[in-house]
C-alpha cells in the first residue's frame, strides 16, 4: 500500500463538526462548576473576613477570569483534537463509499485499503474478502455461462425452425451477461 496523507481534515464536516460540538458542549458544561464553586467561595470567604474584602475580590475577578480563560482554550483544543480523532473515521467510510461507488461504475473490483492509523481496518478487510467472493463468484459463473452458450449453440443446429428464435434470444441475452461479466472482472 503506498503511503499518502490526506490534507483536508472535514471529510464529512456535518458528523465531524457535530461529534466535535457535542463532546465540548459536554466537557465545557460540565467544568463550568468550578469557577462557580470558586466563585461563591471568595463571595463567602469575602463575607466572613470584612477587613480584606476589595483583595479577596481582586483576587476572585482575577481568577475566575484566568478559569474561563483556560476554560475557552481547553474546549477549542479539545475541539480541533475531536476534528483530527473523527477524521481518523469519516475518512475511512468515505474512501469505502467512494470505493463502491467505483465498483458499481463499472471499475474493477481492487483490495480496499485504509491509512496506516485510521479505524475499521477490519471493515476494509472484510469488504475486500466480500469482494472477492463476488469476483471469484463471478468468474464461475461467466464460466457456465460460456459452457452454457456453446451447448445452446450445439442445440441449434438439431432444433426445429420453429424455435431457432427462442435459441437465437437466449443467446443474445448469454452474450448480454457475458459482456457484463468481461466489463467487471
Amino acid at each position: 500500500m503506498a503511503f499518502y496523507k490526506r490534507s483536508i481534515f472535514l471529510i464529512n464536516p456535518s458528523f465531524q463538526l457535530k461529534f466535535s460540538l457535542i463532546v465540548c458542549s459536554i466537557i465545557l458544561i460540565s467544568t463550568l462548576i468550578y469557577p462557580v464553586i470558586i466563585y461563591d467561595f471568595f463571595k463567602l470567604m469575602v463575607s466572613s473576613i470584612p477587613s480584606v474584602p476589595e483583595k479577596l475580590i481582586a483576587a476572585r475577578n482575577e481568577l475566575v477570569i484566568y478559569l474561563v480563560f483556560i476554560q475557552i482554550v481547553i474546549t477549542l483544543l479539545t475541539f480541533i483534537a475531536f476534528i483530527f480523532i473523527t477524521h481518523k473515521i469519516a475518512g475511512p467510510l468515505y474512501k469505502l463509499k467512494n470505493h463502491l461507488a467505483n465498483i458499481r461504475e463499472g471499475h474493477a473490483i481492487t483490495p480496499l485499503t485504509f491509512r496506516t492509523g485510521d479505524h475499521f481496518q477490519d471493515v476494509a478487510e472484510e469488504v475486500t474478502l466480500f469482494l472477492e467472493t463476488i469476483s471469484a463468484n463471478q468468474e464461475n459463473d461467466f464460466q457456465y455461462v460460456e459452457e452454457v452458450a456453446l451447448y445452446i449453440e450445439n442445440l441449434s443446429t438439431i432444433v426445429p425452425d420453429d424455435k431457432k428464435p427462442v435459441l437465437s434470444e437466449i443467446s443474445r441475452r448469454l452474450l448480454d451477461i457475458k459482456s457484463r461479466y468481461k466489463n467487471s472482472l
